[in-house]
Protein backbone atom coordinates (compact mmCIF):
# COMPACT_ATOMS: atom_id res chain seq x y z
CA UNK A 1 0.00 0.00 0.00
CA UNK A 2 1.51 3.33 -0.71
CA UNK A 3 2.36 5.11 2.32
CA UNK A 4 0.02 8.08 1.43
CA UNK A 5 -2.78 6.04 0.67
CA UNK A 6 -6.11 7.01 2.36
CA UNK A 7 -7.90 4.40 4.98
CA UNK A 8 -11.12 6.40 5.34
CA UNK A 9 -13.28 7.15 2.68
CA UNK A 10 -13.70 10.88 1.59
CA UNK A 11 -15.97 12.25 -0.64
CA UNK A 12 -15.85 16.01 -1.55
CA UNK A 13 -19.45 16.56 -3.36
CA UNK A 14 -21.21 18.19 -0.67
CA UNK A 15 -18.55 20.96 -0.32
CA UNK A 16 -18.55 21.05 -4.33
CA UNK A 17 -22.20 21.58 -3.79
CA UNK A 18 -22.12 24.07 -1.33
CA UNK A 19 -19.87 26.09 -3.29
CA UNK A 20 -22.17 26.47 -6.45
CA UNK A 21 -25.08 27.09 -4.02
CA UNK A 22 -23.68 29.96 -2.76
CA UNK A 23 -21.56 31.33 -6.00
CA UNK A 24 -24.07 30.41 -8.69
CA UNK A 25 -27.67 31.25 -8.70
CA UNK A 26 -28.47 29.70 -12.23
CA UNK A 27 -27.59 26.33 -10.27
CA UNK A 28 -29.66 26.83 -7.47
CA UNK A 29 -32.54 27.07 -9.60
CA UNK A 30 -32.18 23.95 -11.70
CA UNK A 31 -31.35 22.01 -8.36
CA UNK A 32 -34.79 23.28 -7.07
CA UNK A 33 -36.37 22.31 -10.70
CA UNK A 34 -34.93 18.95 -10.75
CA UNK A 35 -35.79 18.00 -7.67
CA UNK A 36 -39.56 19.29 -8.55
CA UNK A 37 -39.02 17.04 -11.57
CA UNK A 38 -37.93 13.71 -9.70
CA UNK A 39 -40.90 14.07 -7.34
CA UNK A 40 -42.78 14.00 -10.32
CA UNK A 41 -40.89 11.32 -11.66
CA UNK A 42 -41.10 9.13 -8.79
CA UNK A 43 -45.20 9.73 -8.18
CA UNK A 44 -45.12 7.71 -11.63
CA UNK A 45 -43.75 4.95 -10.43
CA UNK A 46 -40.47 2.90 -11.62
CA UNK A 47 -42.02 0.68 -14.01
CA UNK A 48 -42.84 3.78 -16.08
CA UNK A 49 -40.28 6.16 -15.12
CA UNK A 50 -37.28 3.22 -16.10
CA UNK A 51 -39.07 0.66 -18.69
CA UNK A 52 -35.71 -0.62 -20.10
CA UNK A 53 -31.72 -0.77 -19.43
CA UNK A 54 -30.43 2.13 -20.41
CA UNK A 55 -26.52 2.24 -21.25
CA UNK A 56 -24.57 5.82 -20.30
CA UNK A 57 -21.77 6.03 -22.86
CA UNK A 58 -18.56 6.98 -20.36
CA UNK A 59 -15.44 8.73 -21.51
CA UNK A 60 -12.59 7.93 -18.85
CA UNK A 61 -9.84 10.74 -18.80
CA UNK A 62 -6.34 9.68 -17.46
CA UNK A 63 -4.09 12.13 -16.14
CA UNK A 64 -0.85 11.67 -14.42
CA UNK A 65 2.23 12.64 -13.55
CA UNK A 66 4.44 8.99 -13.13
CA UNK A 67 4.15 5.90 -14.67
CA UNK A 68 2.00 4.56 -11.89
CA UNK A 69 -0.55 7.21 -12.24
CA UNK A 70 -1.10 6.33 -16.00
CA UNK A 71 -3.03 3.45 -15.08
CA UNK A 72 -3.71 0.38 -18.11
CA UNK A 73 -6.90 -0.33 -19.94
CA UNK A 74 -7.67 -3.42 -17.69
CA UNK A 75 -7.97 -1.53 -14.72
CA UNK A 76 -10.05 0.82 -16.63
CA UNK A 77 -12.25 -2.34 -18.22
CA UNK A 78 -12.19 -3.46 -14.66
CA UNK A 79 -13.75 -0.32 -13.41
CA UNK A 80 -16.65 -0.13 -16.08
CA UNK A 81 -17.14 -3.87 -15.49
CA UNK A 82 -17.75 -3.48 -11.32
CA UNK A 83 -19.81 -0.22 -12.26
CA UNK A 84 -22.41 -2.23 -14.45
CA UNK A 85 -22.23 -5.03 -11.84
CA UNK A 86 -23.32 -2.62 -9.30
CA UNK A 87 -25.87 -0.81 -10.82
CA UNK A 88 -27.16 -3.90 -12.19
CA UNK A 89 -28.43 -5.94 -8.79
CA UNK A 90 -25.43 -8.36 -10.19
CA UNK A 91 -22.59 -7.88 -7.62
CA UNK A 92 -20.98 -11.17 -5.88
CA UNK A 93 -21.49 -9.99 -2.82
CA UNK A 94 -25.09 -8.96 -3.10
CA UNK A 95 -26.06 -11.79 -0.90
CA UNK A 96 -24.59 -10.36 2.20
CA UNK A 97 -27.07 -7.55 2.45
CA UNK A 98 -28.86 -8.37 5.98
CA UNK A 99 -31.82 -10.37 4.98
CA UNK A 100 -34.19 -7.52 6.37
CA UNK A 101 -33.02 -4.89 3.33
CA UNK A 102 -32.40 -7.73 0.83
CA UNK A 103 -36.30 -6.83 -0.30
CA UNK A 104 -35.22 -2.97 -1.13
CA UNK A 105 -31.63 -4.09 -3.39
CA UNK A 106 -32.97 -3.00 -6.75
CA UNK A 107 -31.74 -3.46 -10.28
CA UNK A 108 -31.42 0.26 -10.92
CA UNK A 109 -31.87 -0.70 -15.02
CA UNK A 110 -28.95 1.53 -15.55
CA UNK A 111 -25.22 0.09 -17.23
CA UNK A 112 -22.40 1.74 -18.67
CA UNK A 113 -20.13 1.47 -21.65
CA UNK A 114 -16.61 3.08 -22.64
CA UNK A 115 -17.70 5.15 -25.64
CA UNK A 116 -16.60 4.18 -28.98
CA UNK A 117 -17.27 7.57 -31.09
CA UNK A 118 -16.22 10.47 -30.20
CA UNK A 119 -18.70 13.41 -30.67
CA UNK A 120 -17.74 13.80 -34.76
CA UNK A 121 -18.40 10.07 -34.93
CA UNK A 122 -15.13 9.06 -35.47
CA UNK A 123 -14.06 5.68 -33.69
CA UNK A 124 -12.94 5.99 -30.42
CA UNK A 125 -11.41 4.26 -27.02
CA UNK A 126 -13.10 5.63 -24.32
CA UNK A 127 -9.72 6.25 -23.02
CA UNK A 128 -7.93 9.78 -23.49
CA UNK A 129 -4.27 10.05 -21.77
CA UNK A 130 -2.93 13.34 -20.49
CA UNK A 131 0.66 14.12 -18.81
CA UNK A 132 0.38 16.64 -16.55
CA UNK A 133 2.90 18.72 -14.21
CA UNK A 134 0.77 18.30 -11.52
CA UNK A 135 1.63 16.81 -8.22
CA UNK A 136 -2.08 16.36 -7.15
CA UNK A 137 -5.08 18.04 -7.51
CA UNK A 138 -8.52 19.14 -5.28
CA UNK A 139 -11.72 19.56 -5.93
CA UNK A 140 -11.50 23.01 -7.53
CA UNK A 141 -11.95 21.16 -10.68
CA UNK A 142 -8.83 21.85 -12.31
CA UNK A 143 -8.33 18.44 -13.32
CA UNK A 144 -11.23 18.82 -15.94
CA UNK A 145 -9.43 21.78 -17.54
CA UNK A 146 -6.39 21.24 -19.99
CA UNK A 147 -5.38 25.16 -19.00
CA UNK A 148 -4.62 24.15 -15.62
CA UNK A 149 -2.95 20.87 -16.17
CA UNK A 150 -5.95 18.33 -16.74
CA UNK A 151 -8.01 17.42 -19.21
CA UNK A 152 -10.73 19.11 -21.27
CA UNK A 153 -14.07 17.13 -21.07
CA UNK A 154 -15.51 15.62 -24.13
CA UNK A 155 -19.25 17.16 -24.36
CA UNK A 156 -21.24 16.74 -20.96
CA UNK A 157 -24.34 16.66 -22.04
CA UNK A 158 -23.49 13.33 -24.51
CA UNK A 159 -20.97 11.38 -21.99
CA UNK A 160 -20.14 10.53 -18.64
CA UNK A 161 -16.81 12.38 -18.18
CA UNK A 162 -14.56 10.28 -15.34
CA UNK A 163 -11.40 11.79 -14.69
CA UNK A 164 -8.92 9.71 -12.76
CA UNK A 165 -5.66 11.29 -11.30
CA UNK A 166 -3.67 11.90 -8.58
CA UNK A 167 -5.78 13.51 -5.15
CA UNK A 168 -4.82 15.00 -2.45
CA UNK A 169 -5.96 15.87 0.99
CA UNK A 170 -6.79 11.97 1.33
CA UNK A 171 -9.64 12.44 -1.14
CA UNK A 172 -11.15 9.71 -2.85
CA UNK A 173 -13.28 11.44 -5.19
CA UNK A 174 -15.95 13.56 -5.67
CA UNK A 175 -18.78 14.50 -8.17
CA UNK A 176 -20.60 17.45 -9.66
CA UNK A 177 -24.89 17.18 -9.15
CA UNK A 178 -26.94 17.56 -12.06
CA UNK A 179 -27.70 21.08 -12.96
CA UNK A 180 -24.20 22.20 -13.03
CA UNK A 181 -21.63 23.61 -15.10
CA UNK A 182 -21.09 21.66 -18.06
CA UNK A 183 -17.60 22.64 -18.21
CA UNK A 184 -16.47 20.90 -15.31
CA UNK A 185 -19.88 18.15 -14.81
CA UNK A 186 -18.38 14.57 -14.43
CA UNK A 187 -16.85 12.54 -11.84
CA UNK A 188 -13.15 12.66 -10.67
CA UNK A 189 -11.65 9.86 -8.65
CA UNK A 190 -8.29 8.84 -7.09
CA UNK A 191 -6.26 6.68 -9.19
CA UNK A 192 -5.78 3.85 -6.27
CA UNK A 193 -9.37 3.96 -5.35
CA UNK A 194 -10.42 3.29 -9.70
CA UNK A 195 -11.41 -0.46 -10.79
CA UNK A 196 -10.15 -3.61 -8.50
CA UNK A 197 -7.17 -4.79 -10.23
CA UNK A 198 -3.90 -2.70 -11.08
CA UNK A 199 -3.21 -0.17 -8.64
CA UNK A 200 -6.20 -0.15 -6.81
CA UNK A 201 -5.25 -0.45 -3.30
CA UNK A 202 -7.31 -1.97 -0.11
CA UNK A 203 -9.61 -0.78 1.65
CA UNK A 204 -10.42 1.04 -1.83
CA UNK A 205 -9.74 -1.47 -3.92
CA UNK A 206 -13.08 -2.89 -5.46
CA UNK A 207 -14.26 0.02 -7.67
CA UNK A 208 -17.12 1.50 -5.27
CA UNK A 209 -15.31 4.93 -4.88
CA UNK A 210 -16.51 5.26 -8.40
CA UNK A 211 -20.13 3.80 -7.59
CA UNK A 212 -20.12 6.14 -5.23
CA UNK A 213 -19.42 9.16 -7.40
CA UNK A 214 -21.29 8.41 -9.94
CA UNK A 215 -24.63 8.03 -7.44
CA UNK A 216 -23.84 11.66 -7.12
CA UNK A 217 -23.71 12.37 -10.61
CA UNK A 218 -27.29 10.66 -10.98
CA UNK A 219 -28.03 13.02 -7.86
CA UNK A 220 -28.13 10.78 -5.32
CA UNK A 221 -27.32 12.06 -1.64
CA UNK A 222 -25.06 10.45 0.92
CA UNK A 223 -27.17 8.33 3.17
CA UNK A 224 -27.20 10.74 6.57
CA UNK A 225 -28.25 13.86 4.91
CA UNK A 226 -25.33 15.48 6.03
CA UNK A 227 -26.35 17.39 8.57
CA UNK A 228 -22.98 16.35 10.66
CA UNK A 229 -25.19 14.16 13.82
CA UNK A 230 -28.54 15.80 14.14
CA UNK A 231 -30.61 12.66 12.75
CA UNK A 232 -32.91 15.36 10.92
CA UNK A 233 -31.35 15.32 7.49
CA UNK A 234 -32.44 13.31 4.29
CA UNK A 235 -31.38 11.96 1.18
CA UNK A 236 -34.78 12.37 -0.19
CA UNK A 237 -34.95 8.52 -0.31
CA UNK A 238 -38.19 7.03 1.83
CA UNK A 239 -36.99 3.81 1.82
CA UNK A 240 -33.22 4.43 3.67
CA UNK A 241 -33.37 4.50 7.37
CA UNK A 242 -32.45 7.46 8.72
CA UNK A 243 -29.07 7.75 10.60
CA UNK A 244 -27.13 10.08 12.58
CA UNK A 245 -24.11 10.43 10.37
CA UNK A 246 -21.27 8.39 7.81
CA UNK A 247 -20.10 5.51 9.03
CA UNK A 248 -16.55 4.29 8.42
CA UNK A 249 -14.44 0.86 7.87
CA UNK A 250 -16.62 -2.34 8.12
CA UNK A 251 -19.19 -1.69 10.72
CA UNK A 252 -21.41 -4.74 12.43
CA UNK A 253 -25.06 -5.27 11.57
CA UNK A 254 -27.04 -3.96 13.43
CA UNK A 255 -25.43 -0.45 13.73
CA UNK A 256 -28.14 1.37 15.53
CA UNK A 257 -28.16 5.28 15.30
CA UNK A 258 -31.12 8.21 15.35
CA UNK A 259 -33.66 5.80 17.36
CA UNK A 260 -33.32 3.75 13.76
CA UNK A 261 -33.00 -0.04 15.92
CA UNK A 262 -33.86 -2.92 15.28
CA UNK A 263 -32.36 -2.79 12.26
CA UNK A 264 -30.39 0.19 12.47
CA UNK A 265 -28.14 2.05 10.00
CA UNK A 266 -28.12 0.82 6.25
CA UNK A 267 -24.62 1.20 6.32
CA UNK A 268 -23.63 -1.43 3.43
CA UNK A 269 -25.54 1.05 0.99
CA UNK A 270 -22.88 2.79 -1.83
CA UNK A 271 -23.71 5.95 -0.31
CA UNK A 272 -22.39 5.85 3.00
CA UNK A 273 -18.91 6.15 3.92
CA UNK A 274 -17.85 2.50 4.65
CA UNK A 275 -14.61 0.42 2.62
CA UNK A 276 -15.49 -1.33 -0.62
CA UNK A 277 -16.16 -4.49 0.39
CA UNK A 278 -18.67 -3.64 3.02
CA UNK A 279 -21.01 -1.36 0.78
CA UNK A 280 -23.06 -3.68 -2.14
CA UNK A 281 -26.77 -1.99 -2.50
CA UNK A 282 -28.75 0.41 -4.07
CA UNK A 283 -32.15 1.00 -3.13
CA UNK A 284 -35.30 0.73 -5.04
CA UNK A 285 -35.45 4.60 -3.62
CA UNK A 286 -32.24 5.45 -5.00
CA UNK A 287 -32.60 3.64 -8.25
CA UNK A 288 -36.02 5.87 -8.75
CA UNK A 289 -34.07 8.95 -8.07
CA UNK A 290 -31.35 7.93 -10.47
CA UNK A 291 -33.57 6.91 -13.42
CA UNK A 292 -35.60 10.33 -12.90
CA UNK A 293 -32.29 12.11 -13.35
CA UNK A 294 -31.62 10.20 -16.86
CA UNK A 295 -35.46 11.30 -17.57
CA UNK A 296 -34.51 14.70 -16.79
CA UNK A 297 -31.42 16.54 -16.43
CA UNK A 298 -29.41 13.93 -17.99
CA UNK A 299 -31.74 12.49 -20.61
CA UNK A 300 -29.43 13.91 -23.80
CA UNK A 301 -27.09 11.19 -23.12
CA UNK A 302 -29.43 8.80 -24.73
CA UNK A 303 -30.97 11.04 -27.56
CA UNK A 304 -28.61 11.69 -31.06
CA UNK A 305 -27.93 14.62 -32.25
CA UNK A 306 -30.47 16.73 -34.72
CA UNK A 307 -29.56 15.51 -37.66
CA UNK A 308 -26.97 18.20 -39.90
CA UNK A 309 -29.00 20.13 -42.61
CA UNK A 310 -26.39 21.52 -45.00
CA UNK A 311 -23.87 24.36 -44.52
CA UNK A 312 -26.23 27.28 -43.04
CA UNK A 313 -25.31 30.45 -43.78
CA UNK A 314 -26.24 34.64 -44.46
CA UNK A 315 -29.85 34.19 -46.28
CA UNK A 316 -33.19 36.54 -46.20
CA UNK A 317 -35.13 32.85 -46.59
CA UNK A 318 -36.75 31.15 -43.29
CA UNK A 319 -35.52 28.09 -42.77
CA UNK A 320 -36.66 25.44 -40.17
CA UNK A 321 -32.82 24.60 -39.59
CA UNK A 322 -32.29 28.21 -38.80
CA UNK A 323 -34.96 28.71 -36.37
CA UNK A 324 -33.80 25.71 -34.77
CA UNK A 325 -30.11 26.71 -34.42
CA UNK A 326 -31.21 30.46 -33.07
CA UNK A 327 -33.57 29.10 -30.20
CA UNK A 328 -30.17 26.66 -29.05
CA UNK A 329 -28.31 29.94 -29.59
CA UNK A 330 -30.40 31.74 -27.60
CA UNK A 331 -31.47 29.61 -24.77
CA UNK A 332 -28.61 27.54 -24.27
CA UNK A 333 -25.74 30.37 -25.21
CA UNK A 334 -27.57 33.15 -23.34
CA UNK A 335 -28.06 35.59 -26.27
CA UNK A 336 -31.78 36.27 -25.15
CA UNK A 337 -31.79 39.16 -27.69
CA UNK A 338 -31.44 37.06 -30.77
CA UNK A 339 -35.04 36.57 -32.48
CA UNK A 340 -35.67 32.80 -33.42
CA UNK A 341 -37.00 33.92 -37.10
CA UNK A 342 -35.46 31.46 -39.23
CA UNK A 343 -33.39 34.04 -41.05
CA UNK A 344 -29.90 33.99 -41.22
CA UNK A 345 -29.34 37.33 -40.76
CA UNK A 346 -26.41 39.66 -39.47
CA UNK A 347 -26.58 39.18 -35.47
CA UNK A 348 -26.98 34.51 -36.35
CA UNK A 349 -23.69 35.27 -38.23
CA UNK A 350 -21.87 37.58 -35.52
CA UNK A 351 -22.85 35.03 -32.95
CA UNK A 352 -21.50 32.08 -34.96
CA UNK A 353 -18.88 33.65 -35.34
CA UNK A 354 -18.37 34.59 -31.41
CA UNK A 355 -18.75 30.95 -31.25
CA UNK A 356 -16.54 29.56 -33.27
CA UNK A 357 -13.66 32.33 -31.93
CA UNK A 358 -14.28 30.32 -28.97
CA UNK A 359 -13.95 26.43 -29.93
CA UNK A 360 -9.91 26.82 -31.62
CA UNK A 361 -8.68 24.03 -29.52
CA UNK A 362 -9.22 20.12 -30.42
CA UNK A 363 -11.59 18.76 -30.26
CA UNK A 364 -13.85 21.43 -32.06
CA UNK A 365 -11.08 23.10 -33.98
CA UNK A 366 -13.75 25.16 -35.92
CA UNK A 367 -12.95 27.40 -38.53
CA UNK A 368 -13.97 31.27 -37.90
CA UNK A 369 -16.49 32.12 -40.45
CA UNK A 370 -19.77 32.93 -39.33
CA UNK A 371 -21.11 30.06 -41.46
CA UNK A 372 -22.52 26.52 -39.60
CA UNK A 373 -20.41 23.61 -41.94
CA UNK A 374 -21.05 19.95 -39.90
CA UNK A 375 -18.29 20.63 -36.82
CA UNK A 376 -19.83 23.72 -35.68
CA UNK A 377 -23.50 22.47 -36.06
CA UNK A 378 -21.85 19.50 -33.78
CA UNK A 379 -20.22 21.73 -31.42
CA UNK A 380 -23.25 23.84 -31.20
CA UNK A 381 -25.49 21.06 -30.18
CA UNK A 382 -23.12 18.90 -28.28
Amino acid sequence: MPTDAPTRRKCATSEVNRLLLNTDPEYARLRSEIEDLTDVETARGFAAAAPSVRTIPVVVHVVHKTAAQNISDAQIKSQIKVLNEDFRRTNADASKVPAVFQPLHADCNIQFKLATKDIFGASATGITRTKTNKSSFSFNDAVKSSDKGGADPWPARRYLNIWVCQLGGGLLGYAQFPGGPSATDGVVILNTAFGDTGTATDPFDLGRTTTHEVGHWLNLFHIWGDDGTGCKGSDHCADTPNQASENFGKPTFPHISCKNGPNGDMFMDYMDYVDDDAMFMFTAGQAMRMNATLNGPRKLLFQPLPKFPGNLGPSKTKKPAVKKLQVELRDRFKHPTLKADGVYGEQTEQIVRGFQEKRQDAPWKLPVNGKVGKRTWIAIFA
